[in-house]
This record gives C-alpha cells, structure tokens and sequence, in this order.
C-alpha cells in the first residue's frame, strides 16, 4: 500500500517508520501551508526537556520560502550540538547534519527533500519516493498519514508505537518518544534502522 506523507523538517521517528515500511510513499507537493506542523519544525530532547527547532517561512502565493529572519541557523546548530553533543554517535554525523544549518535553501519544500535524502543514506534504507503532482483528496488506495503525524493534535496510528531505545537525558525525564529522527539518529547510529 502507498503511504502518503506531507514534507518534514527532519521529521519524527514515526515519519521515517513510514518510508521503511511501506513499499511506495507519496510526498505531497501542493497542499497548502499549514503552521505549527513538521514541516518547518522537529522536537529534540534537551537537559531542560523537548525543545521545539522551527524554521522561520514566508508564504506568497502557494510559494513556502525559507526565511533569513533571525539567526536561527546557527541558533539550531548550537541546540543540537548542546542536546547531543555527549550521544554516542554525534561526532560521526555532524559533517553531513551541519550543512543544513550553514547552507541556504529558498524553498522549504526543498530544503526538506534534500534532508530527507540525506538522512535516507546516513539510515542506509532506499524508499521508493515519488511526489505528487497535484493535492490528493481521493486517497482510495492509500495510507494518508498527512494529518496523522503532527506535533499538535496528531490523529492516531494503529501501526505506529514508539520503541524505547538509548537517550541521553532518560534518566532526567525518562524516554521521550517520536522526537525527530535525528534523536534516534544521534543516539543509536548505525542500529537506528531496527527501531524503525
């Protein structure tokens, strides 16, 4: 069954279960910008608890444009680096993480395609990925996780439950699931793809 998904920003555990294990996956191209979602925001495990990374947009038209307000590039590189810098695996994927927060993208849509490529090859899994020509309404046929997998209200997902692996503030506040697919990433390496 196709799964279809709308773009994210370094998206949640939950999103990348999807690419894994569904045999082909629609990302939506032309829904319209909803705020306070994936797309342009990822949650992190922090000494204080989660933290919130949003990327700061402009929206003309249908156009959903990476904005330069604020320095919040380097305020994320600096948030990820003090949330993980002691992980275990921090140190061998920062070179290929930190590009995205030197870097400029002018559109948000593809600043997330190219995170998600990257992290496809750092998890070393190969979806089939198409992307949609137009916004999808009849989804006979289709797994539409569109507005099931959101940081706000998230509808719920019989086929998802969170698997508890290594974090490093555990302890503080014991684990906290579904955060962005760099925490798993940070803390588990190489065997991420087996919470998958």
């Amino acid at each position: 069954m196709t799964a279809l998904l709308s773009t994210t920003f370094f998206g949640p555990v939950q999103w990348y279960q999807k690419l894994v294990r569904h045999p082909h996956v629609l990302i939506e191209r032309h829904d319209s910008y909803v705020k306070q979602t994936y797309r342009n925001r990822c949650l992190i495990a922090t000494t204080n608890g989660v933290q919130a990374l949003t990327v700061p947009v402009t929206v003309e038209n249908s156009a959903v444009r990476v904005s330069d307000h604020g320095n919040w590039r380097h305020q994320h590189w600096q948030a990820l680096c003090s949330a993980y810098g002691d992980s275990p695996f921090f140190q061998y994927y920062e070179d290929d993480i930190r590009p995205f927060f030197t870097e400029r993208w002018e559109f948000l849509y593809d600043y997330n395609e190219a995170i998600r490529q990257t992290m496809c090859q750092l998890l070393d899994i190969a979806p089939s990925v198409d992307y949609t020509s137009y916004y999808i309404k009849d989804t006979d046929g289709m797994a539409d996780y569109r507005d099931a997998i959101r940081p706000k209200h998230p509808l719920p997902d019989a086929k998802f439950a969170p698997r508890r692996y290594y974090q490093v503030y555990e302890r503080k506040h014991g684990f906290l699931p579904n955060l962005s697919i760099l925490d798993l990433l940070f803390n588990m390496g190489p065997e991420s793809i087996f919470f998958l």
